[in-house]
Order: structure tokens, then C-alpha cells, then sequence
């Protein structure tokens, strides 16, 4: 019986260690030599991968259900990328998961330490009279006996600013800029020392990016200073037309600052590296001890690298409750950076002499752009997740899923504090192709395919490439983006697509839902807070609320800026149920297939409440940035009317014109035709895709009603509510073509309400809810509002009862009037039938 009792134990013993899974544990305190265990951890996630390897190798029985490297408290400082390659994968049964517990914080650091603070004993040659005395110096860290490069600081955890000649918030004002001689000039002031240019640079703020030029030469030219710029960027930049320095008397020029001169070293906060002493010098915020102050300067610009191949993916592996901090990103230093979108840098770009190409006929500019370095790179990769990790203090991209991902999730983490985009998915084109080309590769492995990125706090990231964004994908198909709560961003909250093409391409099947976007376009102008480009057959944008966009202070122009801005080339979106303050949006040169149904303020409650974080995750919103001190922009909305004029009353049919309204985010109702001649009641939030969009009707003219001569409105001039419900009646008449005649007409709907109240009262005794006058030339469009279901042959009549003054107004007016072209003799207001 005895014997038998061992057999079993034995027996069960065995199943246990079998079906089990490997710990692998990694501490400060451990050793390389160490076996791994929790009591011998190993000291290094390096030693604890190639461990995991082998075991993966040798096919250990141990690792059944998995491998687990859990990671102790602690700053890892790394001198290499950690790099997991497909030898690496798991299974899905037995997946490697890379950890911390909870309660600890494990991070992987590129940064290197910067001690020995103290107060220079010698005059720093340079430094503004103003700061000596109140700027520390230490030596520049050398690794390998060379001066460590680099473009941040941290000090106790915040950013520092490297010196600029402008402070706080402030920019200056390009005078000019010279395409021809590849130069600039900006005003001199007591901003601007034109000596120590050694390393200096320029940013320079241009439409929807900013450039990173390194400056080459200044030469004073009377009262302004002339700036030439090293290669490869200065050719770039002054070569692309998109987006280029911004030159106008009503906006103000591009604004600029420089940076990275001693002279620039003059308020708290503020830092320079001087190369050629070997020395950083620091000027110290008021809370900062540099005897004991935490400083770190970048030395890595990948953390960690996920590399497989399209044949050998690495799979299966996770991450969790990691932090990643401290990445740098030199290639500004080095080479410059010009941006064409989204911070994807130009290697060459120009303007074509003679435009057009196979895709675009009227396309009048290449461009082929590199994509910028990430703290975490990740290509060819399948069923990889990153969960409640930290991002956090990094230089250029927090995390990028390139190429060939598949199933992958990124969800419950934080990024903050990062110089570029917060998470890139998906081919942006590459150096090999022109951006504007459709991209569906032969092998469909190559396109990022089904990962999702849910429940992620982001916040404060593009805080130096201001044209990158919050979440941005390229070439994707089924990306799912959903949860996301976004937040001081320079440019745009989440955009996806590339290519500026409505040619159908690999992108499909995409869905961007219940996200929360606020306090965006902190910068930038022609942003959105989701943006779009290119064909996507099948995908969604529902149920996210986008508000609070900044008013920032440099615009090119001022209203440029939308909640949702489906660009050029969107094709077969459904936009649907968005909740934003106004229906302040953008579709510009848009393909086809596209449905915009119940977008804006009246969405209902439920579907604002439940965007953003969900319930587990909301514990993340107490890591959010302190908002701008920028004021928000309010759209405000005024009506206008579009009349399209067709040759030979060749108007489209009822069936398009109702496609047309779907496609452009239209009630069919706010279509009108009469004869030859369609009419569109909408928006001046609309008016500015409708523009564009108008077109593709093929009308031999389009003119905007935006001068509004007279405005009725119930609450105001009867005192009472208007129904929540009504239609609206179009006529249109034409003023006579006396100057004299036509200014009396206007001067009497000037001064009606006062002069002649009896006419509004009128109004208000018929129940109209609005009566509108708009004016173009001399054509007038009269816009009658109702209750809805009612009639105006019914209502008319009410205008006039017990109310000979009115008739006598009518009589006047008549005199001013007539018909416009088409309409019958003795005919003066036509009237506009609706198509729905």
C-alpha cells in the first residue's frame, strides 16, 4: 500500500511540474551568474530573455503554460536596446510575459545620471550678465571618452527647456523667406545675439508642422538679420510646397524661435550644452536643489526592439506594468528635420513643373519621407500586447507597431511626456516610396492588420514635434481605436490613413469609437480632433466626443480648425453619432461612399458619458497634464445658403442629391431645386467643405449667400420659445438694378424693427419661427422657418390680419423687386421646393 501511495505522488508530482509555467525574476540586487530564481534574481532583463530563449529551445518541459520574467523595483538602465527576436515567441498556450508586480515600479531607462552640480568659480563666457551667479554647471557625461549628444533634460522628473531666445510661450515673426537663396530673414532685437551660432537652430512654425533647420550662417542686412541653413534641410525645406513658411499681412508671418546658444540662457528652467568646454550649465527652477536633484540626460533612442521578419514573426510576448523612459532622438542634431505630416520627415520633396500623376491629375507636388525613432519599435509582430504600462519622458515616438503586426493590443497605459506621437501603427509610405501612392503590397503580411488600441491615457505628448499626433495610423486595415482618452496635444488627437488618395488601397475595415479628444491643437491649425486621408472601405467613426480646442497662438488662420476632418482622398466612412460642441467640420476633396449621420450637440447623453477611459481605467486621469492657460476655441455658427446654377436645367436627380447629402454630412431636406437651380440651406461651420464639394455637382456656377440683411427670429422679437421642430420655405427675388433704389431696400430692413414694428409683429401673430434675408449682388434669398406640418398658404394670411401696416410694407417693397432669370412675367419671389 505504501508503494502505491509513492507511485501516485510521484505520478502527480510529475503532471505538476509538467503543466506548469517558469518564473524568471531580474532585481537590482541581482546577479548575471544567478540562476533567476526569486531568491537568486537575475540582474538584468537582457540575461532573463536569453534564459526564456534557451528554455523555449530546448524545448523544457517546465514552460508548458508559459514564462513569466518579473521584474523588481527599480531604475534599469540600459546601454543597449532590449531586443526579442522570433527565437523569442511564445505560443498561445505558452506565452512569455515581461512584468512587474504590482505595487512596484519597474523601469527601463536610456537615460544616464548628470552629478556634481556646483557653482562655476569663473565668469562663463557668453552667458547673459543678467544670469551669472544663478546658472550650475556639471561635466557632460562621456561614454566611450566622447561627449554624450543630446536634445533633453529631465530634471526630478520634469522637462527642462533647452535654451531659446524667446521665453515662455513667445515666438517671433519670420520677415521673409528667399525659396531662391535657401534663406531667411527675421527681425533683430535685443532677443537675437548674432554671435555663438555654433550648433544654434531655428523652429519655424508652418501650417500643421513645425522644422527643426540647423543654422549655417547670420549676416546682419540692415535692420534684419539674414539666416542661412545647413544641408540636407535647407534644400528640403525651401524646395516642398507643403507645408511651407506662411507669409501674410493679415495673420502674421511663421513664427520662429532659436535655440541652443549660451547667450539664449536666461530664466529658470533653462539649459545648454557647450560642447566644445565639455560643460552643461543649468539655471534652476525655484523648487530645484541641485546638490541633490535627480538629472538625466538621454542616451538611447530604442528601448526595446521587437524585430521579426514576414516569414519568422515574433509572437506572443507581453508586457506589463513596465515603464519606459528616457529615450533621445538625434537626428534633428544631425541631419535637420523637415516634417511633410504627422512627423514623418521629408528626405527629399519638391513641387512638379508640370503636374499630375497616374493617381492625381491636378497632384503638383512628391515628397518621400523616413519615419522618426520610438522608444518601442515593433515590426512583424503578432499577438505582442503592451498593458498598464508607463510611457513616459521620451524624445521623439513612445510606441510604433511598423510593419507587419497583427493582433496585437496596446490597452490600459499611459503615455505622457513624450517629444512625438504617442502610438504610430502601419506603413507612412517609406524612403522607397512617393507618399501620395497607393500602398497594397503583393504580400498582405506587410500591412498591420486587426491590433487594437484600447482604454489608453494620453497626454502632454508632441510637446516638441508639434505636427505629430496623439495616435496615428497609416496604411492599416482593422485597426480598432477605441476608449482612448486624449489630451494636450499640439496638432491633432488621432489621425489614420495615408496617401491623400480615394483610389481603394490596403486600408479597410477600420473603426475609431468612443474615444474622448480634448484640449488639442495646442499649436497648430488645420487639425482635427480625428482626421482622416484616403479610401477606407468599410470603416467607422462613432460615438466619440471631441471638444475644447485650443486657440493657439500662432494661426496661419485663425478658424482653421474642426472637431472631425475627413481629408483628401476619404472614402466609404461611416461618421456617425459623434458628439462634438458644433458640427464644426472638415471634408476636404473627399472620395465617395462616405455616410455622416447624427454628428454633433444633440447626440444623445449616454453615448457622451460612456466615452473615453472605461470604468477600470479611469484611475489613469489623475496623471493628466495641467491644461494651457490658452483660451478654447467656440465655433460659432451663422446660416448660409448655396445656389448652384445649372446650363439647360441639367440638375442632378433626387437619388444623387440624397447620396450627395449623406456623403456631406446634409439632411436631404436642406435642398431645394426650382428650374435650373439648386439651393443648400446650411451653416458657415459647413461652408468651407461645401465649397469643394459642390463641385463634383458639375453646376456652371456656384455662389455663396453669407450677407445676412435681415434676421427674424421668434425668441428675440416675440418673446416666447420656438418649437423644437420646424421647415423651411426658400424664395428667392432679385433687386432692382438701381443703386439708389436698392440702398433704400436695405435701409428699411435696417431700421424695420424699430420703424416698423408692426411688421414683426406680424410675424409673430403667423407663428413664423425665423425669417431670414440674405444677400448676394443683387439677388436676394428669403428663408421662411415654420412649425413643422404646417402650411405657409395657412399661415401667410395672419401676417396681415388686423394689420394694415403690414400691407402697407408689402406695398412698398414692391417697387424694389423683381423676378430673377427664369422666372415667369409679373413673377417676383419664386419659391424652392425642397428634394426630401
Amino acid at each position: 500500500m505504501k508503494r502505491i501511495s509513492l507511485f501516485i505522488l510521484f505520478i502527480f508530482v510529475g503532471m505538476f511540474l509538467e503543466a506548469g509555467a517558469v518564473d524568471i525574476y531580474v532585481s537590482l540586487t541581482g546577479a548575471e551568474t544567478n540562476p533567476g530564481t526569486k531568491e537568486k534574481p537575475l540582474a538584468s532583463l537582457h540575461s532573463a530573455i536569453r534564459k526564456a530563449r534557451e528554455l523555449r529551445r530546448l524545448k523544457d518541459p517546465s514552460i508548458k503554460t508559459g514564462i513569466r520574467i518579473i521584474m523588481g523595483n527599480g531604475v534599469y538602465q540600459l546601454t543597449e536596446p532590449i531586443v526579442l527576436r522570433p527565437e523569442d515567441s511564445g505560443t498561445k498556450d505558452s506565452p512569455t510575459e515581461i512584468l512587474a508586480l504590482p505595487e512596484t515600479k519597474a523601469v527601463l531607462s536610456g537615460g544616464i545620471g548628470i552629478n556634481g552640480w556646483r557653482k562655476p568659480n569663473t565668469n562663463i563666457p557668453g552667458l547673459p550678465k543678467a544670469s551669472a551667479g544663478k546658472v550650475w554647471v556639471a561635466n557632460l557625461p562621456q561614454p566611450g571618452g566622447i561627449d554624450l549628444p543630446f536634445r533633453q533634460l529631465w530634471v526630478n522628473g520634469n522637462k527642462a527647456t533647452r535654451a531659446k531666445n524667446y521665453n515662455g510661450e513667445q515666438m517671433g515673426r519670420i520677415l521673409s523667406w528667399d525659396k531662391k537663396n535657401q534663406t531667411c530673414k527675421i527681425p533683430i532685437s535685443r532677443n537675437i545675439n548674432l554671435t555663438n551660432i555654433n550648433g544654434m537652430e531655428m523652429l519655424i512654425h508652418q501650417w500643421w508642422a513645425i522644422a527643426n533647420l540647423r543654422i549655417k550662417t547670420i549676416k546682419r542686412v540692415g535692420n534684419a538679420a539674414e539666416l542661412s541653413f545647413m544641408q540636407p534641410e535647407s534644400r528640403i525645406q525651401s524646395e516642398h510646397p507643403w507645408p511651407a513658411p506662411w507669409i501674410s499681412e493679415k495673420t502674421g508671418n511663421s513664427a520662429f524661435y532659436l535655440s541652443n546658444a549660451i547667450q539664449f540662457l536666461d530664466e529658470p528652467g533653462e539649459w545648454f550644452q557647450d560642447l566644445q568646454n565639455h560643460k552643461l550649465y543649468y539655471w534652476p527652477r525655484p523648487s530645484e536643489n541641485m546638490l541633490n536633484a535627480t538629472v538625466i540626460a538621454p542616451a538611447l533612442e530604442n528601448l526595446v526592439k521587437i524585430v521579426g521578419t514576414i516569414d519568422h514573426q515574433v509572437a506572443n510576448i507581453s508586457f506589463k506594468n513596465i515603464s519606459f523612459e528616457h529615450s533621445t532622438w538625434l537626428r534633428p542634431s544631425q541631419q535637420g528635420h523637415v516634417p511633410h505630416q504627422a512627423g514623418m520627415y521629408m528626405v527629399d520633396a519638391y513641387k512638379l513643373q508640370i503636374p499630375g500623376t497616374a493617381d492625381k491629375a491636378a497632384l503638383e507636388n512628391q515628397a518621400w519621407v523616413g519615419r522618426p525613432a520610438a522608444a518601442v519599435e515593433v515590426n512583424y509582430a503578432n499577438n505582442t500586447s503592451f498593458e498598464s504600462c508607463r510611457f513616459e519622458h521620451l524624445a521623439s515616438t513612445g510606441l510604433d507597431y511598423k510593419k507587419g503586426t497583427s493582433h496585437n493590443l496596446i490597452k490600459g497605459n499611459l503615455f505622457k511626456d513624450i517629444g512625438g506621437s504617442a502610438i504610430l501603427v502601419g506603413t507612412f509610405s517609406d524612403e522607397a516610396t512617393e507618399v501620395h501612392l497607393p500602398y497594397n503590397p503583393s504580400d498582405q503580411r506587410e500591412i498591420s492588420t486587426n491590433d487594437t488600441i484600447e482604454n489608453n491615457l494620453i497626454t502632454d505628448v508632441t510637446n516638441e514635434d508639434w505636427g505629430a499626433v496623439g495616435i496615428g495610423a497609416g496604411y492599416v486595415r482593422g485597426i480598432d481605436i477605441r476608449h482612448n482618452e486624449i489630451s494636450d496635444v499640439s496638432y491633432s488627437g488621432i489621425s489614420v490613413g495615408w496617401g491623400w488618395t480615394k483610389t481603394q488601397n490596403a486600408m479597410k475595415n477600420n473603426t475609431i469609437a468612443g474615444n474622448r479628444i480634448h484640449h488639442y491643437g495646442k499649436h497648430m491649425y488645420d487639425v482635427a480632433g480625428i482626421y482622416t486621408l484616403s479610401a477606407q472601405l468599410h470603416s467607422i467613426i462613432n460615438e466619440n466626443v471631441v471638444d475644447s480646442i485650443y486657440k493657439a497662438p500662432y494661426a496661419h488662420l485663425p478658424e482653421h480648425w474642426f472637431y472631425l476632418y475627413t481629408d483628401e482622398g476619404s472614402s466609404y466612412f461611416t461618421i456617425k453619432d459623434n458628439w462634438t460642441p458644433a458640427e464644426k467640420y472638415l471634408q476636404n476633396a473627399n472620395g465617395p461612399g462616405n455616410l455622416w449621420q447624427n454628428n454633433g450637440p444633440k447626440v444623445a447623453e449616454h453615448i457622451k458619458q460612456n466615452a473615453g477611459l472605461e470604468k477600470p481605467y479611469q484611475y489613469l486621469r489623475k496623471e493628466k497634464s495641467i491644461y494651457s492657460k490658452s483660451g478654447i476655441n467656440k465655433a460659432i455658427e451663422k446660416s448660409a445658403v448655396f445656389e448652384l446654377i445649372f446650363k439647360n436645367a441639367d440638375l442632378p436627380g433626387n437619388k444623387e442629391l440624397e447620396t450627395f447629402a449623406k456623403e456631406n454630412n446634409l439632411l436631404p431636406a436642406a435642398i431645394y431645386k426650382w428650374n435650373n437651380r439648386l439651393v443648400v440651406y446650411t451653416t458657415s461651420l459647413k461652408t468651407e467643405s461645401l465649397q469643394q464639394t459642390l463641385k463634383r455637382l458639375n453646376a456652371s456656377e456656384i455662389k455663396l449667400y453669407e450677407d445676412l440683411i435681415y434676421d427674424f427670429k421668434r425668441e428675440k422679437n416675440c418673446g416666447d420659445s420656438t418649437v423644437e421642430e420646424w421647415d423651411n420655405i426658400i424664395l428667392s427675388a432679385n433687386l432692382v438694378k438701381d443703386k439708389k433704389l436698392q440702398d433704400e431696400y436695405l435701409d428699411y430692413h435696417q431700421t424695420q424693427f424699430e420703424k416698423w414694428p408692426e411688421v414683426s409683429k406680424g410675424f409673430c401673430n403667423a407663428q413664423f419661427q425665423r425669417l431670414a434675408i440674405f444677400k448676394k449682388d443683387r439677388q436676394l434669398m428669403l428663408m421662411i422657418s415654420i412649425s413643422k406640418g404646417k402650411k405657409l398658404d395657412d399661415l401667410n394670411p395672419k401676417t396681415t390680419l388686423n394689420n394694415p401696416r403690414v400691407d402697407e410694407w408689402n406695398a412698398i417693397m414692391k417697387k424694389y423687386q423683381e423676378g430673377i432669370e427664369g422666372a415667369k412675367p409679373e413673377e417676383v419671389w419664386v419659391f424652392f421646393k425642397p428634394i426630401a
